[in-house]
């Protein structure tokens, strides 16, 4: 049977996209290669298995390549076009799409089949040239508040909302810690941190036993919205439905954050403004400073572990990006206690 590198080169290669195919790029991620067309996206999952994913069987990469279709039709309806199949017969590779089902090869693998969308829309790529207008981020509320209108309540109790979080941050402890890694500042956010979830924890467990913790996107970030009119956000997380039981403020204070690192610190605000009126939901700055903090940490700790792989791409990138979200971490902190002494009697 063909290996990994066997089914790479017949990807990489256009003439295995028939008419679709005049040029290739490949894009490696830390859960996908994606290769990248014209006009077309095919997205292929890496046989990897971590403690919040397993993708190690053919059966699992099926089964997660219909959820990805399935989940991203809510914030991305028409980008998601469905799955093909990667078959092998008489030593040859195909790429089958249902519609042509079923098909006399073995099915090896399967893929994502994705509309391209316009790499100059993204809000990553416009907040890069300064051109993101107030009323872009007005078309992106209007869909994000629908979606959380419409999105379910997760079955998370108070208790295990709460129990999760300390779950993260003892997470953050094991991996920035390490000896091996020399980050500034970093025992002062986490325990700065650890002080903050200890202060939210009544706020954090009202959120939860009121039902505002939904089934949400689970990785909202500038790299996946996708400024068109209408917008559409992709790559929500669909390999975990605990990833995506979020608080839609937690979501939108990732998405603030993400902005604010990118250089552009007003969408934040512009954003928590506006899912608050569209949800008629006011949760108070103390909320929003922690949620910050939190991922602010969260994804300090994600930058770091790349360097645990075997094999780790641009190693020379992460401990300077971990830094930088510590450094916004201890300034989200700084604000929570500000705002909890003002709460003070």
């Amino acid at each position: 049977m063909p290996d990994i590198e066997a089914k790479l080169k017949f990807l990489r290669s256009p003439a295995s996209y028939g008419s679709l195919g005049q040029q290739v790029e490949l894009i490696e991620t830390h859960m996908s290669w994606v290769f990248v067309l014209e006009q077309r996206v095919f997205k292929l999952k890496k046989p990897v298995c971590f403690p919040f994913l397993d993708f190690s069987t053919l059966q699992a990469r099926e089964f997660y390549c219909r959820e990805e279709v399935r989940l991203n039709a809510r914030l991305a309806p028409g980008v998601y076009l469905g799955v093909v199949a990667l078959q092998w017969q008489d030593g040859a590779f195909a790429l089958v799409p249902e519609a042509q089902w079923p098909a006399p090869g073995e099915t090896v693998d399967w893929l994502v089949v994705m509309r391209r969308l316009p790499r100059q829309r993204m809000l990553s790529e416009l907040i890069a040239r300064h051109s993101v207008a107030r009323s872009d981020i007005d078309a992106l509320l209007a869909l994000l508040g629908a979606f959380y209108r419409a999105a379910p309540a997760a079955p998370v109790s108070a208790n295990d909302y709460v129990s999760r979080l300390r779950h993260e941050q003892a997470l953050n402890r094991e991996v920035l810690l390490r000896p091996q890694f020399v980050l500034q500042d970093v025992r002062l956010a986490i325990e700065r941190l650890d002080a903050a979830l200890a202060q939210c924890t009544d706020l954090l467990r009202a959120r939860a036993s009121r039902r505002h913790v939904l089934d949400g996107h689970g990785d909202l970030r500038p790299d996946h919205v996708c400024l068109l009119d209408p917008p559409v956000v992709i790559d929500c997380l669909e390999f975990n439905p605990q990833l995506r039981q979020v608080d839609p403020f937690d979501e939108v204070a990732y998405l603030g954050l993400e902005c604010d690192l990118a250089g552009a610190p007003w969408i934040g605000s512009q954003l928590v403004a506006g899912i608050a009126d569209a949800l008629g939901d006011h949760p108070g700055p103390s909320l929003m400073h922690f949620y910050t903090a939190y991922r602010a940490m969260l994804r300090a700790r994600l930058a770091m572990a790349h360097l645990l792989d075997p094999r780790p791409r641009s190693p020379e990138r992460w401990p300077a990006q971990s830094e930088r979200y510590i450094a916004h971490a201890l300034v989200a902190l700084d604000a929570f206690n500000q705002t909890m002494h003002l709460q003070t009697p």
